[in-house]
């Protein structure tokens, strides 16, 4: 099935049926030497030594290295510079490549800036009609035969643009949030040629046009304002958002909650007059609309040289030494190994990442280890498994945590898992978390299904999230792929406001994922023991393309008790390759076909 572009509005086939080829893969060039003009000047000296014994000062501010690209509107040759990013990036899936464009304020005229893999574009202004363009700022899948589904790990913030035709493209699947954006015109979320896409994610965003998803099977809008949507296929969900369309589920496919119970806005960098800062905005209740509307946003403002300037080559131990000291830590675009857990247990501590940072544990360790403390912000890190396995990569507060933290609660945004892809990677459970009250705000969790290092064994990864810590809320949660349960709840009173999964699809047989006496894993389990737990817009998909036969139980499992609910749950079976029995517990009719594309909906009690 496939949609025309003279009839735009109609359902495209399943992302999930993705045309496995891999990508070609572009060289390295000498290019970066010719952006060196573009690349800002130090404020303070860092120091010639990256990796300072642990008994050394940790050095904060300094410059933001080499594939940080800081561009005025008087830099001569904006677009061969960007387009050069662009053309090193526009297939690198699994490439070791990361950049970050950034742009002063001011006015930007006859740019297109197209996004490839592991680049972010982002204004350094405060707010994001300071940085405007004259322009687009484009994601397409021209490199993928107009199939949008692997456009992952890329990111859009705080710009404002006034498209040359009226509307941005932004054709995205996982893991490309779209953030702080003033869109003067429309945003069209498909490729040319409406071919299938897979996202996404907006947030403290403002579209005065309309936003055309069109191909797109799910897609979550928070705390933002749209001029209008065009349409949904699947799971279309959105919480404080000004101008969406009103609950429908599931003709149209609409979840719309009128606000957001607790959100925050991802940190930024920006510039106060030639001084880089980190914006770090303040925690919203019930928001509705953009942080931004009204003027200055609410929050803190933290100088550069109150952060630890990350750059590849830094040890797991010096980057731990600067958290000791005090520091906040900046992330310059790279790859980071390490060989003992970045521990970050200080309240109010920022780890801001650019440019889809990576980290990498190299012999089993944890990547990441956050306290049971005060507002920790974690935002823009992709971590990646090692080829030894990691009991967990990233873990929020140690086991048993009880601390109260709801009146400043840990964050993570824009934190990215991945098992496998990009080599070998094993990890038990990707991400844990033990802190009550953290907010987990957009995140990809995938255990890989193409790339290399990929098998049922080969990128073993049985879990994807458990929550365990009370009144977490997820805002914007993608898990995908895990041999066992991607994701489980045993804390009380959480809440989850969109949710998008697949099942492994590479499941050998029946047996492989026998869970007792139930036909496979769920999706998404709420443990018995709990008693309230609340969700919205909730979504599985099962492919298994192994072995056809294999019947799933259900997509999601609950216990049955008053305080636990869900509203618009939905279960699809792609193609008639494997079966759901029913959506949730045993309630909803089995998916079934060959050729078509059934699905399920319910509410649950």
């Amino acid at each position: 099935m496939h949609v025309p572009p003279t009839d735009p509005a109609r359902s495209a086939p399943p992302a999930s049926l993705r045309r496995r080829r891999r990508p070609k893969v572009l060289g390295v060039t000498a290019f970066a030497a010719a952006m060196l003009m573009a690349v800002p000047t130090t404020q303070a000296a860092f120091g010639s030594d990256v990796r300072p014994a642990a008994a050394q000062e940790v050095v904060g501010g300094g410059d933001l290295g080499p594939n940080v690209l800081v561009f005025d509107p008087s830099t001569p040759d904006i677009q061969g510079k960007v387009d050069e990013v662009f053309r090193k990036q526009e297939s690198n899936q699994f490439g070791t490549d990361r950049y970050a464009l950034m742009f002063k304020p001011g006015t930007y005229n006859d740019i297109n800036a197209q996004i490839g893999f592991y680049t972010s574009i982002a204004g350094l202004g405060l707010n994001p009609d300071d940085t405007t363009f004259n322009g687009d700022v484009t994601v397409d899948a021209g490199w993928f035969d107009g199939n949008a589904t692997q456009n992952f790990w890329r990111s859009a913030e705080n710009l404002a643009l006034n498209p040359v035709n009226g509307t941005n493209r932004w054709a995205v699947s996982q893991a490309a949030p779209f953030r702080r954006m003033h869109v003067k015109g429309g945003l069209n979320l498909a490729p040319d040629g409406y071919g299938w896409a897979s996202g996404g994610y907006i947030a403290d965003s403002k579209i005065d046009g309309e936003v055309g998803p069109y191909s797109q099977q799910q897609w979550y809008t928070r705390d933002s304002s749209v001029g209008g949507w065009g349409n949904g296929v699947w799971n279309m969900t959105f919480s404080g958002v000004e101008g969406a369309p009103a609950q429908s589920f599931p003709e149209p496919p609409y979840t719309t909650l009128e606000t957001t119970p607790v959100s925050r806005e991802k940190p930024f960098l920006y510039l106060d007059g030639d001084d880089y800062k980190v914006f770090v905005p303040a925690k919203r209740t019930n928001a509705r609309g953009t942080s931004w509307g009204n003027g200055t946003p609410e929050g803190e403002s933290l100088p550069l040289d109150q952060f630890y300037v990350v750059k590849p080559g830094a040890t797991a131990e010096t980057i731990n030494a600067a958290v000791d000291q005090g520091l906040h830590l900046l992330f310059t675009p790279g790859v980071y190994h390490v060989d003992q857990p970045i521990e970050i247990d200080r309240a109010d501590t920022v780890a801001l990442g650019l440019g889809l940072a990576t980290i990498i544990p190299d012999n089993g360790v944890t990547a990441l280890k956050v306290g049971d403390v005060d507002g920790v912000k974690v935002a823009g890190l992709l971590v990646d498994a090692g080829p030894v396995n990691s009991e967990t990569l990233v873990e929020v507060g140690s086991d048993g945590a009880s601390g109260d933290h709801s009146a400043n609660p840990t964050s993570l945004q824009d934190v990215f898992v991945r098992i496998g892809g990009a080599g070998p990677g094993k990890a038990t459970t990707s991400i844990v978390v033990n802190s009550n009250d953290t907010i987990i705000d957009h995140t990809w969790v995938w255990r890989a299904d193409h790339g290399e290092g990929v098998g049922w064994e080969t990128n073993r990864a049985d879990y994807g999230v458990h929550v365990k810590g009370d009144n977490v809320l997820a805002t914007g949660l993608f898990v995908e792929h895990f041999n066992k349960y991607d994701v489980q709840w045993s804390g009380e009173n959480g809440k989850t406001i969109f949710y998008q999964n697949e099942k492994a699809y590479d499941a050998p047989d029946q047996a492989a994922i026998q869970n007792g006496d139930i036909k496979g894993y769920a999706a998404y389990k709420v443990d018995d023991s709990v008693t309230t737990h609340e969700g919205w817009g909730m979504g599985s998909y099962c492919y298994f393309n192994v072995n056809p036969d294999i019947r799933q139980q259900h997509g999601f499992q609950a216990p049955v008790k008053p305080g636990v609910k869900f509203h618009d749950l939905l279960v699809v079976s792609l193609g008639g390759k494997g079966q759901y029995e029913h959506v949730i517990n045993d309630i909803g009719d089995p998916t079934s076909g060959d050729t078509t594309i059934p699905s399920q909906v319910v509410s649950f009690p």
